[in-house]
C-alpha cells in the first residue's frame, strides 16, 4: 500500500471537496436521470449527505431483502442508506471508509435515517478502515452476501489486494456489483501521482483488460457489465493532461460460483419467474442479458451457474446439466434496442 497515495485521497475527500459541486469532472457524478426505483430511495435520504455523494454509477441489487451487503468506500452513507432500505430491517449494511470527515457526516445521520424508515432497530453500521484490509474492520471470511462500492477502488494504490479482500469475505454464490472509472489504455506513470487527477477517479482508473487479468488470478473468470458511458473532462487543465485518454464508468457484476474463462454451450435454458418485485417483468444480468419473464432463453454455462448457484436462483427456473459439452457458446451481444436476451457474454 504506498501511504502518500492513502493520505492523498483523505486529503481530496476530506478536506479539498465539500459538496460534489468542487468536482472539476464527471467522473463521479452520473449524468443519466435516476431510475424510479432509485427516486424513491433517494427521497428518504437526508440532504446533508446526498450533496457530498460523489458515486459515478448505481450499484444497487435486486433481490436482496435480507442480505447482509458490505459498501467499500461509503463515504457520507448515501448508498448505504439506499442499501438498508432494499435490504430491509432484516438485512445489514456494513459502510467502510478510511475518511473521517465522510464519516462524521454518515454517523450524525444514522438516526434520522432508521427513524425515516420505521425501523426499530439500525441495520446500518459504519467503520473505519481501509478497503485493502477488511480483516481489520472485522469482515469474517464467507461473511457477506454481496459487495458493492461506487467510484472507490480506482483511488486504491493495491487494487489487486482489495479484490482479493471482496474475494475473501464474499459467502459461496455472493455477488459483486460495483461502478468505477475504468481507462482505454493503461495510465502513463506520471500523470497516476497526479493528485487532482487521483482525486477526480482518474489516474487510479484500471486498464479494463489488466482489470480482467487480475479478476483471473484471485479465481474470478467471468465478469459482467451492466452499463457503460464515456465520461467527459471539462476542465481544461485536466484535458491537457489526461485528454488522450477515453474514460468510461462502468458498472461490473460477478458472482463467487463456478466459472470458466470462456462461455461454453453445455445445452441450458433458463427462464425468468417475473418474481422479483421491483423488476416484475425483466430481469437484466448485464448489457445484453435481458430476461423477459416467461421467456425461455438459451445460456452459456457461466450463466446458468450465475443464475441458479445465486439467490437469484429461486427467481429463475435453470433447466439443463453438465454432462454434454457443446462447444463454445454463441456469444452474440443483442442488437442495440431489440430488447432480446438471446445472447451469452
Amino acid at each position: 500500500m504506498t501511504e502518500q497515495t492513502l493520505s492523498d485521497v483523505q486529503e481530496y475527500y476530506g478536506k479539498v471537496l465539500q459538496t460534489k459541486d468542487d468536482l472539476r469532472t464527471s467522473a463521479c457524478c452520473p449524468l443519466e436521470a435516476p431510475s424510479p426505483r432509485l427516486q424513491a430511495l433517494l427521497r428518504n435520504v437526508h440532504e446533508a449527505v446526498q450533496e457530498r455523494f460523489y458515486g459515478c454509477g448505481s450499484p444497487l441489487p435486486l433481490a436482496a431483502e435480507g442480505c447482509t451487503v458490505l459498501d467499500l468506500g461509503c463515504g457520507t452513507g448515501r448508498d448505504a442508506f439506499l442499501l438498508s432500505q432494499i435490504v430491509g430491517e432484516r438485512g445489514r449494511v456494513i459502510g467502510v471508509d478510511m475518511t473521517d470527515e465522510q464519516l462524521a457526516v454518515a454517523t450524525r445521520h444514522l438516526d434520522w435515517h432508521m427513524e425515516r424508515f420505521g425501523y426499530e432497530r439500525a441495520n446500518v453500521e459504519f467503520v473505519k478502515a481501509y478497503i485493502e484490509d477488511l480483516e481489520s474492520a472485522g469482515i469474517a471470511d464467507e461473511s457477506v452476501d454481496i459487495v458493492v462500492s461506487n467510484c472507490v477502488i480506482n483511488l486504491s494504490p493495491d487494487k489487486e489486494r482489495v479484490f482479493r479482500e471482496i474475494y475473501r469475505v464474499l459467502k459461496p454464490g455472493g455477488e459483486l456489483l460495483f461502478s468505477d472509472v475504468f481507462s482505454a489504455q493503461r495510465i502513463p506513470q506520471a500523470l497516476r501521482s497526479d493528485k487532482i487527477l487521483l482525486g477526480e477517479c482518474l489516474a487510479g482508473a484500471l486498464y479494463f483488460e489488466d482489470f480482467r487479468r487480475m479478476m483471473g488470478r484471485i479465481g474470478i473468470a467471468d465478469i459482467r457489465t451492466v452499463s457503460k458511458r464515456q465520461l467527459t473532462l471539462d476542465d481544461a487543465e485536466l484535458w491537457e493532461k489526461a485528454g488522450m485518454i477515453d474514460f468510461h464508468s462502468i458498472t461490473v457484476r460477478t458472482f463467487k460460483v463456478d466459472l470458466e474463462d470462456r462461455c461454453e454451450n453445455y445445452g441450458h435454458v433458463a427462464c425468468y419467474r417475473g418474481t422479483i418485485p421491483e423488476s416484475p417483468h425483466r430481469f437484466v444480468l448485464d448489457d445484453h442479458h435481458e430476461f423477459r419473464a416467461g421467456l425461455p432463453v438459451p445460456v452459456c454455462g457461466n450463466t446458468a451457474n450465475m443464475l441458479s448457484q445465486t439467490r437469484l436462483g429461486r427467481h429463475f427456473r435453470v433447466e439443463g446439466d453438465f454432462s454434454t459439452h457443446f462447444g463454445l457458446f454463441d456469444c452474440q451481444p443483442a442488437p442495440a434496442g431489440s430488447g432480446a436476451a438471446e445472447a451469452c457474454c
